[in-house]
């Protein structure tokens, strides 16, 4: 409740004299220290409301002018401070009226009696409130900061996974192919029957770790993205179908997609090759699935990613496990682009759809990302070519 020592302001609208004051003393009589302003007319209550109040009480009836009235002015500017309205008689239909317009309360003047408790409890739910939606301005401000932190950061493990492809392909790459040339080389030059044996044998080790080395780049960074990204989806589909054994179909009715004339926003191409790799891994750790579809369309200006399988499904308590960040993780990704996941499972199956609206998708922060983006292009895995 307010604290009776504090100095309430209250803007009485009462073209009656003897009822102000009758009010006030009511109000003084319970103990609340009130400064009050009392005004008559329309014009002279909309100047008062350019002030803060405390809370207004009204009378129903003015000269040319209806406490209903007055209530839409005060609502129309203020939706939040405390409304009381007084009447001599005010009947039913009325009083719901004015409930429905915003009152805080309403009374009769003969039973005064009942003001400063509706006021005090009027200013404490008013009070209340407000404090609820300055809360929820913070959490919403909180939100937006969480997901402007949760861009930025994809987009720095993007850039920092691209460094680390382009340090394997110049380091690691470079040294292995050099050290099959040097095997291989021993192994042609050599007359020692014994020497070329371990020579071939050395030669299919480091063959074994260039393609983990490819392996490896193409997880960091998919270099395949650069072809476009119907290529990309198609080589995941059919890397998938050759790893796993299921089936596993890539379908879109325009190839053209992502090609030159009909590109995607930056971020765009990137968040749905993820999204599809990040779904396959899903499928081939738990889905138990023979059979995966995934279907690329662009309509409405939205593009949308369906992954389905028909594995075992899910259930909703699989979703809200502490360890299901794979799934949250594709929610921050999407949303890094103005877009959306849904996940649906019949009890037999899974369906995930990516949808991103083109024209609505905020700006990626792909600055790091295009740091020598010319040089990146020329770090293509399949530069590494075999002996």
């Amino acid at each position: 409740m307010p604290d009776t020592r504090d100095t309430l302001r209250i803007l009485h609208l009462e073209d009656s004299e003897p009822d102000h004051e009758l009010a006030l003393a009511q109000l003084r009589r319970s103990g609340l220290t009130i400064d009050a302003q009392r005004v008559e007319t329309r014009s002279e209550f909309e100047a008062a409301l350019a002030r803060r109040w405390d809370a207004i009480v009204s009378d129903y009836r003015l000269p040319g002018f209806s406490g209903l009235q007055a209530l839409r002015l005060v609502r129309a500017r203020d939706p939040i401070v405390p409304f009381i309205l007084v009447s001599g008689e005010i009947g039913e239909d009325v009083a719901v009226a004015a409930m429905r317009e915003g009152a805080s309360d309403y009374l009769l003047k003969n039973g005064l009696a009942r003001l400063a408790p509706a006021l005090e409890h009027a200013i404490d739910a008013a009070r209340t409130h407000a404090a609820k939606l300055e809360a929820d301005r913070e959490v919403a401000a909180s939100h937006q900061r969480l997901a402007e932190f949760a861009r930025h950061l994809q987009t720095r493990i993007e850039a920092e996974r691209a460094a680390i492809a382009r340090e394997i392909h110049d380091d690691v790459g470079g040294s292995l192919t050099a050290l099959k040339f040097e095997i291989d080389w021993i192994r042609r030059h050599s007359s020692e029957a014994a020497v070329r044996q371990r020579a071939l044998s050395a030669l299919e080790t480091v063959t074994h770790a260039i393609g983990a080395s490819q392996r490896v780049m193409h997880n960091l960074r998919p270099a395949i993205l650069e072809q476009g990204l119907v290529p990309a989806l198609q080589w995941l589909a059919g890397r998938f179908e050759k790893r796993t054994g299921a089936e596993c179909v890539f379908r879109t009715r325009d190839e053209r997609i992502g090609t030159r004339g009909h590109e995607l926003p930056e971020g765009v191409p990137l968040v749905a090759y993820r999204t599809a790799q990040e779904a396959l891994t899903n499928i081939s750790k738990h889905a138990q699935a023979t059979r995966v579809t995934m279907d690329l369309s662009v309509s409405g200006g939205v593009l949308s990613l369906e992954i389905s399988d028909n594995g075992r499904g899910f259930s909703s308590s699989d979703l809200a496990k502490a360890s299901s960040f794979g799934i949250r993780g594709l929610h921050e990704r999407a949303g890094t682009v103005g877009g959306w996941i849904e996940l649906s499972s019949g009890g037999r199956g899974t369906t995930l759809m990516l949808s991103v609206p083109l024209d609505g998708a905020p700006p990626a922060d792909e600055a790091a990302l295009r740091d020598d983006e010319d040089e990146d292009r020329e770090h293509d895995p399949s530069a590494w070519s075999d002996l």
